[in-house]
């Protein structure tokens, strides 16, 4: 599948502070694509140079197999961007607004492309009032309309769901969705890392300017230190199950639940342990009421990678 976006060594330099450095990616059509980083690792800088509206020290930044900075009037077309800060003009309601925006991409039947978004996002009945009258929520909805309205086929989102409650997130959850049953190309960047392991395809991690990380999901979770932890529920424990166990290499650590005497809770390293440790309970006179593994999550993986646990060869 051919890039939709490929940056090639890209660079920004303050002097002598890199905020990015040779940061190369490859994004195909109709992937979302999460770009994740700790304050200040190069998260905005980056998608300042994706956009254009920052100008690279080093490296290129190609859309549609072209540069963006040779072809960026034509270019600029075929992207929409929701930035992390709200700038709308609050006197306008959002029936102007999103005319406004229309008439500067010179879009073709305008009513119509405006109404469309707007029953999209169920603000239609809401068209005539003035945005400072908006809630948070609704405000990010506008601001993702005004981002399609010209029909993009790149979607830039610096932090879409933040701030939203449960309901605003689900809705911005599925209008994401939409955009790529369309077809459309999605960067995004958040720090709702829950929400990124349900919306993305592929996930980049970055620090301190530097792409330490790239893959899917189930790829990233991989790259987690290799520790399994086991919550196992016995009939009853004896010192036999305890003492057998511990004489095992592949176990970390093993204690007793301090809430329920029947539960160990075991860490296990270096694969999938389960059926030796059933074997030592049940010769030791153990019977396993219920076993469950505590799953690797993309936080434990964000967390891990950016400590410095994991780095990119």
């Amino acid at each position: 599948m051919a890039a939709v976006i490929e940056t090639k060594n890209l660079t920004k330099r303050y002097g002598n502070f890199h905020a990015v450095k040779d940061l190369n990616l490859k994004i195909g059509e109709g992937e979302i694509f999460g770009f994740l980083g700790p304050n200040g690792a190069g998260k905005t800088t980056t998608i300042g140079m994706l956009i254009g509206i920052l100008y690279p020290t080093k490296g290129s930044v190609h859309l549609f197999g072209r540069n963006l900075n040779d072809d960026y009037f034509n270019l600029k077309k075929k992207i929409g961007v929701v930035s992390e800060q709200q700038y709308m003009y609050n006197n306008m309601t959002a029936y102007e607004y999103l005319s406004f925006f229309a008439d500067l991409y010179a879009v073709k039947n305008k009513k119509e492309r405006i109404d469309e978004l707007l029953k999209f996002v169920e603000l239609y009945e809401f068209r005539n009032k003035r945005l400072k009258e908006y809630s948070k929520g609704m405000r990010q909805k506008i601001s993702i309309s005004r981002a399609l309205v010209h029909d993009p086929d790149i979607l830039f989102l610096d932090e879409p769901a933040y701030g939203l409650d449960p309901v605003g997130v689900k809705e911005v959850r599925d209008i994401i969705f939409h955009q790529k049953d369309k077809g459309k190309t999605i960067f995004m960047s958040s720090h709702i890392l829950s929400e990124v392991e349900k919306i993305c395809d592929e996930v980049g991690i970055i620090n301190k300017g530097i792409l330490v990380e790239r893959g899917s999901m189930k790829q990233l979770k991989g790259f987690s230190s290799g520790i399994h932890e086991l919550d196992i529920e016995v009939d009853k424990i004896n010192d036999g199950i305890i003492t057998t166990l511990k004489k095992f290499n592949f176990i970390e650590d093993i204690e007793v639940d301090g809430g329920n005497k029947n539960i160990l809770k075991i860490k296990t390293i270096d694969g999938d342990h389960r059926v030796e440790i059933s074997r030592c309970i049940f010769k030791n006179n153990g019977t396993i009421i219920g076993m469950s593994e505590k799953k690797t999550s993309l936080e434990d993986a964000f967390v891990e990678i950016t400590r410095g646990g994991v780095k990119n060869e």
